[in-house]
């Protein structure tokens, strides 16, 4: 891993609070904010583990902020079809192009928002078991590409999840599906103790822009959230969608 400067560190420290609060108000985002970041400080192998460790804890923070919304049927659905994926997905990271997995990520992204404008209205919700596929996607791509929040929101929106209770259950899923994305980059050696170390490096400003975005959270009214969530699918759908090659 190469050695940063102090101007390098305060950008990634300064990039790292952004990026938690933004995602602690939206439930996703920040890996599209930290990433590139860290790939320009680390290179790309070594900023997806160093990424994967510094979410545990900004997302294992929102879940303790939003303790009282869990919804742990959905967790446990997702983790049933998460755990075996993630696995698979950290130990194919090693060796997998990903270049036009990206940008097939990006046009789903903005698919799936022009879906929730131009779709017919309907009050059925997501089926509770779904999330098992949910889970089973989402945390595949996620060991590839470091991070899926975007691809994974309309799927807990769908399910009928607001505020507190999408950005808690969200989180915890997500835990779970960071955890084994660990084990499976130490199996594969793809996740030196360098790279834990500048991980946990991160962790202060995590937890603070969690507790920063939950306030946020809490003053807005849930139509605002969902639009909000919506603007940032967009952004990181273009975003994938440039940075794909």
């Amino acid at each position: 891993m190469p050695h940063i400067g102090l101007v390098t560190s305060v950008i990634i420290a300064a990039v790292a609070l952004l990026a938690s609060t933004l995602a602690a108000v939206t439930g996703f985002g920040g890996a599209a904010v930290l990433l590139p970041v860290l790939v320009i400080a680390f290179g790309v192998r070594d900023a997806v583990p160093i990424l994967t460790v510094a979410q545990l804890i900004g997302n294992g923070s929102r879940v303790w902020f939003n303790r009282q919304d869990l919804d742990l049927h959905v967790v446990g659905w997702f983790s049933l079809g998460g755990v075996p994926l993630a696995l698979i997905g950290g130990v194919l990271f090693a060796r997998a192009p990903l270049g036009g997995l990206t940008r097939l990520l990006g046009l789903f992204l903005l698919l799936i928002v022009l879906w929730r404008h131009l779709r017919p209205p309907s009050t059925a919700r997501l089926p509770l078991r779904a999330f098992a596929l949910v889970g089973a996607g989402g945390s595949f791509l996620s060991a590839l590409l470091g991070s899926v929040g975007p691809l994974m929101a309309p799927f807990f929106l769908a399910y009928g999840l607001v505020k507190g209770a999408y950005i808690g259950t969200e989180a915890l899923a997500t835990v779970v599906m960071h955890v084994t994305k660990l084990v499976a980059y130490r199996d594969a050696a793809v996740l030196p103790r360098s790279s834990i170390v500048a991980g946990l490096s991160i962790a202060p400003l995590m937890i603070g822009g969690s507790w920063i975005g939950k306030r946020i959270v809490d003053r807005l009214p849930a139509q605002v959230f969902v639009i909000l969530i919506e603007l940032t699918m967009t952004a990181a759908g273009l975003l994938f969608l440039i940075r794909g090659h």
